[in-house]
Formats: structure tokens, sequence, C-alpha cells
């Protein structure tokens, strides 16, 4: 597999927010993207996105994960750049036609075809610095690819970063391009000084996220994980695994903790540590990295629970399992 999300389908689906009504949806070649130089989302951000994957099963039919979960998100991170509104079904209809016609692109296991909604601000006006803009662009890229992290089994190095944070706290719901290249110079300066592959942002103490993942701690039955506020990105990912954990018999703890417990319950022999994500799936951390010193996490490597986990989930969205929680859409 090539680079993940460096390949795409040659079209993509597209509806365009004007004069106040949205247009149909169109298929159109995904190699270009005609925008004025003015446009609102070059200058003001306004823009937001999704990721989801579709799965092939054995019998060779395509199901959808968590499509619903995945739109009701963007319409939340719509509203909060104040981007037009859309109908969920509009935009369900959209990821379906365009999966429709590149059903048989779709990889085998353990690969999958990943799909990117995305919603800019298109209207030409940079003296909007403070207004929203009055037309948009809703399209749907394809991508087919194989895992995220191209070490595979391989354990992560994460810095834990105390004194800055990945996004300001009022946009952490938002899946928005500008939160993600926030974070783009402290973790190229962490991979550079530690040879990391993450940052881990903890402002104050207080553990939250990574730069594009969620964080989850397993310490024995028990997974914690920051309790859901406004300042970090509620993961569809982080969801599904906190409940195949519940349907495991696991202990889900939602709440705050800090450095100093992380570090703390880190050293336990059988603790765990993974990011979650639609990209990640769920990846083991095996160190961190903390005021320059290195801190095994358990026994440093992958652990039993994460593998676990991450094949429970793999296993719903392969068809191997029963989707008890209603989570598949055959396309």
């Amino acid at each position: 597999m090539a680079a993940f999300g460096t390949v795409f389908m040659p079209q993509m689906i597209q509806a365009r927010f004007s004069d106040n009504k949205w247009s149909e949806s169109s298929i159109v070649p995904s190699d270009k993207l005609e925008l004025h130089a003015g446009a609102h989302v070059l200058h003001y951000s306004s823009t937001c996105f999704e990721g989801l994957k579709a799965f092939r099963h054995e019998d060779g039919s395509v199901y959808l994960f968590r499509m619903d979960a995945n739109i009701a998100r963007m319409q939340q991170s719509s509203a909060l750049l104040s981007l037009p509104s859309f109908d969920g079904d509009m935009l369900k209809t959209m990821i379906i036609d365009i999966m429709r016609e590149y059903a048989d692109e779709t990889p085998l296991p353990p690969g999958s075809m990943y799909i990117r909604p995305t919603h800019i601000g298109t209207e030409a006006a940079i003296g909007k610095a403070a207004a929203p803009s009055m037309s948009s662009l809703l399209y749907t890229l394809l991508s087919p690819v194989g895992d995220y992290f191209a070490g595979g089994a391989t354990a992560l190095r994460v810095l834990l970063e105390e004194d800055g944070m990945r996004c300001a706290p009022h946009m952490g719901m938002v899946k928005s391009g500008g939160n993600y290249a926030s974070a783009l110079a402290p973790i190229s300066a962490a991979r550079t000084k530690y040879q990391a592959d993450q940052i881990l942002f903890c402002p104050g103490g207080d553990v939250q996220e990574t730069g594009a993942a969620n964080f989850i701690l397993i310490d024995g039955n028990e997974i914690i994980t920051k309790a859901l506020d406004s300042t970090f990105l509620h993961g569809v990912t982080r969801n599904s695994i906190l409940t195949i954990a519940k349907d495991l018999g696991m202990t889900v703890s939602e709440r705050n903790f800090s450095v100093n417990e992380l570090l703390e319950r880190a050293a336990k022999p059988g603790t765990e540590a993974a990011l979650s994500g639609t990209a990640a799936v769920l990846t083991a951390v095996g160190t961190f990295i903390h005021n320059d010193k290195e801190y095994k996490v358990g026994t440093g490597e992958p652990g039993p629970t994460t593998a676990r986990l991450r094949q429970a989930l793999n296993d719903i969205q392969w068809g191997k399992s029963e989707d008890k929680h209603g989570w598949l859409t055959k396309i």
C-alpha cells in the first residue's frame, strides 16, 4: 500500500450552497477544485471534515462503519464554524452514491476505503474576518488505505506536553484543519528532539489528546480516558472502543486525570496505553517522554488488551462478529 491517504479515486461527489439553498449533488473529477483566491476558507479557515471507513466482507459486500455518528459530528462542526447547515440525509446519500461508484475498489482486510467528507466556506469576501461565509462547498473524497502507522505492531513513543495545547479550548470539539495545523510545529519539534511519534497534550497537567487521536490508558480491567467536554474531539473510534470494552466486561472510567497519575500507573507491569482514531484504529503506546526522561508503559511493548480491543473492533468492521450496536450500513 502507498502511504496512508495519498491515493485517491479519480472522482468525488459535491454539492454547493448559495442563495440560501443547496444544489443537487454531482460526481466530478477529484484532482481539481475551483475556488476564488478570496474564498473565506483560504483566509479565515472556515473548514471542517470527517473521516470514516468502508470495509469489504468475505462475501464481497461493502459496509460503511458508523456513518451516522460521523455525519452528526460534521453537522456539529459546521454549526460551530458558522458554515451553512445541511441535512444529514443529504450527506448520507452523497457518501453512499460515491461509494457505490467505487465499491469494487474497496481493499480487502486489513485495508479499507477511507472516506473524507469536507465542508468549506467559499464566499469571496476577505472583509469577512468577523462574519461567516454565505456560500460553501460540501464534497466527499475516497482513498483506499492500509494501516495508518507503517511501523505495524511497534509501540509508539509519545511526548507529554504540559505547557501547550492542541488548539483553543472552545474549538476542541470541531474537526477542523486549523486544529491539526496548530499541532504540527510542536509534533515536528518532538520528532527531531526526542524521536517521538506524537505529542500527548496535557495543559496544566490535565491529560487530553494527541495531535491526531484520542488517548486511553488501560490498567488491568479498567480503561481510563478523559471525560467528554468542549476541549477535545469526541472520537467515534473512542466511543466504539469504550462500548466494546463494556461489552467485554471491562470498567470504563471517563474522568480527568493528571500526568502524575498517568506516569504512576504506567510504571505498573500490566498497564497499557493506546491512541484511538479512524485512521490509527487502536495503536499501542510503549514509551512516554516527560521532562527529558523516558518512562516505559508496562513492558514497553504492545499489550494484549490493546490487541484484543482492536481485534474486536476489526471483527465487527470486517463482518466476522455480530454487529450488536447497528454500526454497519450496507451500500
